[in-house]
């Protein structure tokens, strides 16, 4: 009868703290990338940079991201642009909760910084083009089950495109926050969710 072979107790214990220095040194690449496209966006972002940082190798960044792009969708992949859609009862009250969650993540949180450089990166890049479509889809997905389960109640009609809803609240939102750099407060967000709803609600 044939012994099975013994495990070396000091071989995995290598193994473990090999991949516990993999984990650490992904994380530092990833962090001083999101940091770096908060500084000074996508195009002054580069490799060797975020290795001079980071203090990680630039051969061991390649082994791990083949590109710059690859890294960039990493280090974006978790912006925390998603929301779930709160159930207040009444379409204003779930379309007051998230603007107000947006306009306050708009004016305290890091992914707005980095936005705009996705935004224009994804005109000349198609991979950045397909994160720029999945960050839209994580921003707009809580508002679109809103504004259809308000449908469904019948405090809108089905006649008003969803889309054109969810562009005439966040026109608004996104105006203030990167060109008239005017308050993003309360107030101008129930101003914005009453002047809607009690548009929509009339025709």
């Amino acid at each position: 009868m044939k012994r099975k072979p013994r495990s070396n107790p000091a071989v995995a214990l290598d193994l473990d703290d090999a991949d516990e220095r993999v984990r650490r040194s992904k994380q530092a690449v990833l962090a001083t990338t999101y940091q770096l496209l908060t500084e000074a966006g996508i195009s002054g972002l580069s490799v060797d940079e975020v290795a001079r940082r980071s203090g990680v190798a630039k051969t061991t960044i390649y082994r791990h991201w083949p590109s710059r792009s690859a890294l960039v969708l990493d280090a974006c992949s978790k912006l925390g642009a998603k929301r779930e859609a709160p159930d207040t009862g009444t379409l204003h009250g779930d379309l007051t909760a998230l603007t107000s969650d947006l306009a306050h993540r708009l004016k305290t949180a890091r992914w707005p910084a980095v936005l705009p450089s996705i935004i224009d990166a994804a005109e000349r890049d198609p991979e950045l083009a397909d994160l720029h479509s999945t960050l839209h889809a994580a921003l707009i997905g809580a508002f679109r089950t809103a504004i259809e389960r308000g449908q469904k109640r019948g405090e809108i009609p089905r006649t008003h495109g969803v889309t054109e809803i969810i562009a005439a609240i966040l026109g608004p939102i996104f105006y203030r926050r990167w060109f008239s750099r005017e308050p993003l407060d309360k107030r101008f967000v129930i101003k914005i969710v009453d002047s809607l709803v009690e548009r929509k609600s009339r025709k």
